[in-house]
């Protein structure tokens, strides 16, 4: 149970890192053909992208994208949901 929790911990926290970097990334030029750039753009589109498109359903915010932050809340929320359960059920 604890090594699920652990491995779990460190998935999310990854992917909050890589999240991180690419909001960092946005903000100063890179070079977007770099295989840096696009790992961590293969590894955080799919999450950050469907809240991108819910949010311009929802909501214009303009130039400004708020999906890191949205994603970032979901994933924290989603990931103490999951702990709990495991936690609970014994697993």
């Amino acid at each position: 149970m604890y090594v699920i929790v652990k491995a779990l911990g460190y998935f999310v926290q990854f992917l909050e890192f890589m999240i991180f970097i690419r909001i960092i990334m946005s903000w100063v030029r890179v070079n977007p053909y770099s295989s840096f750039y696009s790992f961590v753009f293969r590894v955080t589109e799919p999450i950050l992208g469907p809240f991108r498109e819910g949010m311009n359903r929802l909501i214009n915010t303009g130039p400004i994208d708020f999906s890191p932050i949205v994603a970032l809340i979901a994933i924290r929320l989603i990931y103490n949901m999951l702990v709990g359960i495991i936690l609970r059920i014994g697993f």
